[in-house]
């Protein structure tokens, strides 16, 4: 990041979705999203593309998937300056289409127009085909045309979704379980450090120790792999593996031993 930002080279950084196609509580997207930019802007970035997968994990409600997302955008956006510009990506989640041909269209069609509910200014579209086979360029083509009418219907004028009184509870329930999470991988920096949010060795811990974990990686030889998720009323979240209740971040960390 570093290199590019000396020269004056866009930087798109792609580590939260990582997490989300991984099966992350969405604490963990969001957590992982601000730390992209703060690192960004850090190294001496200018110009950084956020790039937000919707649809991952697969099964958040549009509802809850709009919330997470604008959760990331006002975290990473209070970074921005003149000296530091922030640009939203969106796109479709990997993971999220269906394999058959008929219903990836409705969902490339659906997930694209509820993008433009963030106003990006960049569109990725995902091949409606990727869940059955690598797109050829034939079906590239029909899914920018599918995708573009929706923007197109979007930009006509679509409802404000992001008013939703229900989405914007969840984004603010998820800005200050981030903020939770933040400060708890804050603490673990020796007293040496200036800044742990971009200190290489405190962010390994945070993954060692299970601040920053996911199902999938189970079985990694770094992370703990440990914690277990589970898609409730739309919202991916931490749940006791016993009895699946839900856990707030204050109570996940407490079980890993870390106090805030």
């Amino acid at each position: 990041m570093r290199w590019h930002g000396e020269r004056k080279i866009p930087v798109e950084v792609n580590e939260p979705h990582h997490w989300g196609m991984r099966d992350a509580p969405d604490v963990i997207y969001v957590v992982t999203s601000f730390l992209s930019a703060y690192n960004a802007k850090a190294m001496g970035v200018q110009d950084y593309i956020a790039q937000y997968m919707f649809n991952s994990p697969a099964g958040l409600s549009d509802r809850m998937d709009l919330a997470k997302i604008l959760a990331c955008i006002e975290l990473s956006e209070a970074l921005a300056d003149e000296d530091f510009r922030v640009y939203r990506q969106a796109r479709t989640g990997l993971l999220s289409y269906p394999v058959d041909p008929d219903a990836a269209r409705g969902h490339l069609a659906a997930s694209v127009y509820l993008q433009m509910a963030i106003k990006p200014h960049i569109v990725h579209v995902v091949g409606a085909t990727e869940a059955h086979h690598a797109t050829t360029a034939k079906e590239l083509i029909e899914s920018v045309k599918i995708a573009r009418r929706a923007i197109e219907n979007a930009l006509r004028g679509a409802p404000d979704m992001t008013a939703d009184p229900v989405v914007q509870h969840r984004k603010k329930e998820l800005i200050r379980e981030a903020q939770v999470t933040l400060e708890a991988i804050k603490k673990l920096a020796g007293p040496d450090v200036l800044d742990p949010w971009t200190d290489p060795a405190t962010l390994a811990r945070a993954v060692t120790l299970g601040i920053l974990d996911a199902p999938h990686l189970k079985g990694s030889p770094i992370a703990k792999g440990q914690i277990v998720t589970r898609i409730i009323d739309g919202m991916c979240v931490a749940v006791d593996p016993q009895t699946g209740k839900p856990l707030s971040e204050a109570e996940r960390l407490a079980r890993l031993g870390i106090s805030i």
